[in-house]
């Protein structure tokens, strides 16, 4: 089998800085190349449908609170781990397409919930099952018990990363 290009690189450091370990070179480089061809492939998706990544992040997270398929812009915030101004960014987009409409809160009257639209729902309806789709197929040149293995590694290395207090990791 062909090396890839993160085994040319690890070789070419290997050869150059004998004194350096370039070992994460060959998980990191690669997470990042396989990363990139992955979002490719869901962004190509996304806007067959009119939507930006950050759109549609927006649209399955209201669809998947459940009914009435609505939370505070401040939620979205916390549950998309995007800045204040990027959710409002979407939400701006959105809303000038229909798909969310910003309610006042009936016992607050500072306060809002987005909520998906009719238009919103059956779009990110359609869009979610073409989404999961889209995804196996990008899975499928992993055989089963890799995925799970795969799955059972992130997970562990995502827990790291989200217990360990903020700034502690470098």
């Amino acid at each position: 089998m062909q090396p890839d290009l993160v085994a040319t690189i690890v070789a070419q450091w290997r050869s150059e800085r004998p004194d350096l370990d370039p070992s994460p070179i060959g998980i990191i480089g690669r997470l990042s190349r396989v990363s990139n061809f992955v979002t490719a492939d869901l962004v190509a998706l996304y806007r067959r449908f009119g939507l930006s990544e950050g759109e549609f992040d927006i649209l399955a997270t209201l669809r998947r609170v459940g009914a009435p398929f609505a939370l505070s812009p401040s939620s979205l915030v916390g549950i998309t781990m995007v800045t204040k101004g990027a959710v409002s960014k979407r939400l701006d987009s959105l809303e000038a397409k229909s798909l969310v409409a910003r309610e006042p809160v009936a016992h607050d009257g500072r306060g809002r919930l987005v909520r998906l639209t009719d238009a919103g729902l059956t779009l990110i309806d359609e869009a979610v099952t073409l989404h999961l789709e889209n995804e196996h197929r990008i899975l499928e040149a992993l055989p089963e018990g890799d995925r799970a293995e795969l799955e059972r590694i992130l997970a562990r290395w995502a827990r790291h990363y989200e217990s360990a207090p903020p700034g502690s990791i470098p």
